[in-house]
């Protein structure tokens, strides 16, 4: 498996993947939708890309913080 996510020579993929289901999840049970539209919806969003961009440090912060941050950005 080719490491997708790396921070400072550190291969963090898991950890990435890992959160991104835990938000997936949050956001699934806040909008009382299924896994994949909720995901779809995260996918589309700029806190994803975020969370995609190592160097922004958005992939240390909590799940309950990323999930405010984009239902932030969806309020705007």
């Amino acid at each position: 498996m080719e490491n997708k996510y790396v921070y400072k020579g550190q291969d963090i993929t898991t950890d990435v993947i890992m959160k991104i289901e835990k938000i997936t999840r949050l956001i699934a049970e806040q909008k009382d939708c299924d896994f994949e539209k909720a995901y779809r919806d995260f996918l589309g969003s700029k806190t994803y890309t975020a969370l995609q961009n190592t160097e922004s440090l958005m992939w240390a912060e909590s799940e309950e913080f990323i999930v405010d941050e984009y239902y932030r950005e969806r309020q705007n």
